[in-house]
């Protein structure tokens, strides 16, 4: 989730950047500060902040790209400890950029969580990851309601990456095929893509992000 939120202003830095997009694309890191420690006064304490910084103006896009793995099934001794943390790192930020687009969120705007390809199915070794990362699928595709709460003409997407290309997933695999792995960059390029408008999903959907041979491409899952 770090290196993924780092990318983003990185990429929002860039000379082609629009400057209009620039406030929209650093929000992000206001958004995972609470992944360890998440309560209700933490919450309510993040949705402040964001609303002082933020005042009356909209912003064009709010991205969510907090999380984190944990394997384990469901007899493992972790798996209360990881159930929490899962659900922490993933439902929680994504209830929370959720919260914050029904309130800071243009009309036509767009809203995206980070879901995860393997949770389309079952995860028997990865129970916790998996059942969190179903729940964004679910909350991402309630979010397409017309009564979900977001502004009018604005769309909820999820991206379900198989592995991104981080320096910790390179720390803890050095010996996988990175080809296979997706780089930030075409994360973050998809971003822009969708904010300005080009190939933007409909709201609800959750978009499969597959690299092979170093080649990415977008795939859109089946709703549940």
């Amino acid at each position: 989730g770090a290196a993924f939120g780092r990318a983003m202003p990185a990429f929002g830095r860039a000379p082609s950047f629009p400057g209009s997009l620039r406030h929209s694309w650093c929000l992000p890191l206001y958004l995972i500060s609470p992944v360890f420690s998440v309560c209700s006064c933490s919450v309510l304490k993040v949705t402040a902040e964001v609303g002082k910084l933020l005042g009356e103006e909209k912003v064009d896009a709010i991205l969510c790209v907090a999380g984190g793995w944990a394997g384990g099934s469901a007899k493992a001794k972790s798996l209360y400890k990881n159930c929490d943390l899962m659900w922490k790192q993933s439902v929680w930020t994504s209830t929370i950029s959720s919260h914050l687009a029904t309130k800071h969120l243009k009309e036509g705007g767009l809203l995206t969580l980070t879901g995860a390809q393997a949770a389309l199915s079952g995860t028997p070794g990865m129970i916790a990851y998996g059942m969190a990362k179903g729940a964004v699928h679910q909350l991402c595709q309630s979010l397409a309601g017309a009564s979900s709460g977001l502004p009018s003409g604005s769309a909820a997407v999820a991206i379900l990456p198989v592995t991104l290309d981080t320096p910790a997933n390179r720390k803890s695999m050095p010996d996988a095929d990175f080809s296979s792995w997706t780089p930030l960059e075409f994360i973050a390029e998809t971003f822009y893509d969708w904010i300005t408008g080009k190939d933007r999903p409909s709201s609800g959907s959750l978009i499969q992000v597959i690299t092979t041979g170093g080649k990415t491409e977008l795939v859109s899952a089946a709703h549940l």
